[in-house]
C-alpha cells in the first residue's frame, strides 16, 4: 500500500513538473506574483507576531497566563496556559497558534493530548488580514472586516467543544519530563524570538508561493467554482477574485476558518519534531470553516 501511495505521488509529481516546464512563462509570473504578495502583505502581518509570541512563550507567559486563562480553558477540560495559544492564536493568526501549542508541550506545560485537542481550534487566521485585507480592501468597509473577525473567533470558540475530551484538566508548572521550568532571559528570548520568527517565515512564505502557483490557473478560470478552489489552496490568493457582495462574504468567512491546504502546510512545518499529530488541525479547520459559513449567512443581511 505505502508503494504505490509512493507511485501515485510521484506521478503526480512528474505530470506538476511537466506543466510547470509546457507553462514556464506563467509559472514565472505567478511566483513572482507570490513573492510580492509575501513582502508587500504576508510578512509585514505575520512576522512581528511571529517573533513577539516566541517571545512571550520563552519569558513565561504560559505560566502567567495559566491562573487567568483557567476559567475559559476549563470549557474545554484544557489547562490555563492553553489559552495562551488560544490568544496569540486569535491575534497573531495561522500557524502561531500551532507553533505555540507545540512550545508549550515542549516545555511541560501540555500533555500530548492537550496539546493536540488544543490544535483543533487554536490556529486562526490573522485579524489584521481579516479586518483590514478583506474588510476595508475587498468589501470597502472595515465593519464588514470586524463582522468577519468576530464570526472567526466565534466560530473557534464553538469548535473547541468538538475536541473537548473526558479528562479533566490538572495545573502544573512542570511536567516531570522538564526541570527545572525556567523562563528566559529578556535578551535571549529576544534572539530566540526573532531567529525563530525568520526561519518560520521562510516555511510560511515558500508554502504560500508554491500554492499560489498551484491555484493561478484556477483564479483564470473564474466564477465561483474556480473562486472556491483558490481559496481552499490559499487563502491570500483569494483577495483579488471576491466581489464586494453577499456570496463573497460567505465564502471568504469560509474560507478564512478552513485556512487552506498552504495552512495545514505551514503548520505541519511549525509542528515538525514535536511530535504531535496534524489530524486534529484538518478536522478542526472543517469544522471551524462550516460554523463560519453559517455565521456569516446569518449575519450578512445586517452587512449588505
Amino acid at each position: 500500500m505505502k508503494l504505490r501511495w509512493r507511485a501515485g505521488a510521484c506521478l503526480l509529481l512528474c505530470g506538476l513538473l511537466a506543466w510547470f516546464l509546457a507553462d514556464a512563462g506563467e509559472v514565472r509570473a505567478a511566483t513572482a506574483a507570490g513573492l510580492a504578495l509575501c513582502g508587500r502583505s504576508v510578512i509585514p502581518a505575520l512576522f512581528p507576531f511571529m517573533a513577539a509570541s516566541t517571545m512571550l512563550v520563552s519569558l513565561g507567559f504560559g505560566e502567567w497566563a495559566s491562573p487567568r486563562l483557567v476559567g475559559l480553558m476549563n470549557l474545554y477540560r484544557l489547562p490555563g496556559p492553553a489559552g495562551s495559544a488560544l490568544l496569540l492564536g486569535l491575534v497573531g493568526g495561522y500557524p502561531i497558534g500551532a507553533r505555540t501549542a507545540a512550545e508549550l508541550y515542549k516545555k511541560g506545560l501540555l500533555t500530548a493530548s492537550e496539546a493536540e485537542r488544543l490544535l483543533g481550534f487554536c490556529n486562526n487566521s490573522n485579524p489584521v488580514f481579516l479586518i483590514s485585507v478583506l474588510g476595508g480592501g475587498v468589501f470597502g468597509s472595515p465593519r464588514a472586516g470586524m463582522y468577519l473577525w468576530l464570526i472567526h473567533v466565534l466560530s473557534a470558540l464553538l469548535t473547541g467543544f468538538f475536541f473537548r475530551g473526558t479528562e479533566k484538566p490538572t495545573e502544573r508548572q512542570c511536567l516531570p519530563r522538564v526541570s527545572p521550568c525556567q523562563p528566559a532571559s529578556l535578551p535571549a528570548a529576544f534572539v530566540e524570538g526573532v531567529k525563530t520568527a525568520c526561519g518560520n517565515m521562510v516555511f510560511v512564505c515558500g508554502f504560500i508561493i508554491f500554492f499560489y502557483v498551484l491555484a493561478s490557473p484556477l483564479a483564470r478560470s473564474g466564477g465561483a467554482l474556480g473562486t472556491g478552489l483558490v481559496g481552499s489552496l490559499e487563502l491570500f490568493s483569494l483577495t483579488p477574485l471576491l466581489a464586494a457582495d453577499r456570496m463573497s462574504f460567505i465564502l471568504a468567512s469560509a474560507c478564512a476558518g478552513w485556512g487552506g491546504a498552504s495552512v495545514l502546510c505551514q503548520t505541519a512545518a511549525v509542528l515538525e519534531g514535536s511530535g504531535l499529530r496534524l489530524w486534529n488541525c484538518l478536522l478542526g479547520n472543517i469544522i471551524q470553516g462550516l460554523l463560519s459559513a453559517v455565521l456569516a449567512a446569518i449575519v450578512s443581511g445586517w452587512v449588505f
